[in-house]
């Protein structure tokens, strides 16, 4: 048997006989591409929905979150890196659980969304496409938390059956992609943009580093990218920065520096900006763009007061709010 080119990601590995691709996790057997995880997840949770963060999709709503080994990505901050730097080889195989048993599991435990998360979803490709069809077939919504490296054609086939997607756009500069991931700018904002076209409900993170990516004007510019590119309502988060895996040498990111981000980002228009992984006062709620309505109040990940009308509205004036509401 021959060489396998693999067309998930714009890495387009070609992949020898017995060999796996960049993800480690997809491998050429007898000249076919498996994915060696399908069925294996190495890590099951069941956490808030606000922890992916989605803060506009089913709020205060418990979600079924499941991940493999593997990453297209080599992030040298990866929070994950135990479980994304590996191939399915190198992780204890806990769980044995096809599409099928994800999907009733899920249900057991009152959950009514699945979230494909922790690592990168893309790599398990497969595993994440077939268990969301059925999760549609029993009436449940799917939740993707990735990077966004992936091409158009496997993300469009994938979007038919996305409900909501945090996407991380790691800095508005391709040369920090390159030097800090490994991968490049351009195809996570054509998947953004991608998303938004196949109606999946999207926000966006923007993880906030000390001297790489937390310049004032590249923030500024990569919301304007937002609002043109995605929408004015398009939900941003800023992420504060931990010290992990390969980048232990930079500290972490203060809280001042994530508010000035927030008010560049609500300076050039965007209207639901948010902080995450610090306290903050203001920058974890949800206001009325239009009157400043309180219309959710969270402590991290908890929701402590909600305020819209059942059909998504602000109270007092009757803005409509996107989102995907209770």
């Amino acid at each position: 048997m021959g060489e396998v080119t693999c067309e998930l990601c714009p890495r387009g590995c070609v992949i020898p006989e017995g060999a796996s691709g960049d993800c480690r996790i997809r491998v050429n057997i007898d000249g076919k591409l498996v994915a060696t995880t399908y069925g294996r997840p190495s890590s099951i949770h069941i956490d808030p929905i606000e922890k992916k963060p989605l803060n506009h999709f089913r709020p205060a709503t418990p979600v079924f979150s499941i991940a493999t080994a593997g990453c297209n990505l080599h992030c040298l901050n990866c929070q994950n890196w135990q479980l994304s730097q590996s191939g399915g080889e190198d992780m204890e195989t806990i769980y044995r659980l096809e599409p099928a048993h994800v999907v009733s599991l899920a249900r057991v435990q009152g959950c009514q969304s699945i979230a494909y998360t922790y690592s990168d979803p893309i790599v398990f490709y497969e595993y994440v496409y077939d268990t969301s069809v059925l999760a549609h077939e029993a009436g449940m919504t799917n939740v993707f938390v990735t990077a966004g490296y992936i091409n158009k054609k496997p993300l469009r086939k994938l979007c038919k059956v996305l409900d909501a997607s945090n996407t991380d756009l790691k800095a508005f500069d391709d040369g920090f992609y390159r030097k800090v991931t490994s991968a490049t700018l351009q195809p996570v904002l054509d998947a953004l943009v991608i998303q938004r076209e196949e109606g999946v409900w999207l926000e966006v993170t923007n993880l906030v580093i000390p001297t790489l990516n937390d310049d004032l004007a590249m923030i500024r510019r990569m919301s304007k990218w937002i609002r043109d590119n995605l929408g004015e309502g398009t939900p941003l988060h800023f992420s504060g920065f931990t010290p992990m895996y390969r980048m232990r040498n930079l500290p972490h990111t203060p809280t001042t520096v994530l508010e000035q981000a927030r008010n560049e980002a609500l300076d050039v228009g965007l209207h639901y900006v948010y902080i995450g992984n610090v306290h903050s006062k203001d920058g974890s709620n949800t206001y009325c763009p239009r009157d400043g309505t309180l219309l959710i109040r969270r402590t991290g990940h908890h929701v402590d007061e909600y305020h819209l009308t059942e059909d998504g509205r602000c109270p007092v004036c009757r803005e409509t709010i996107p989102g995907v509401w209770l």
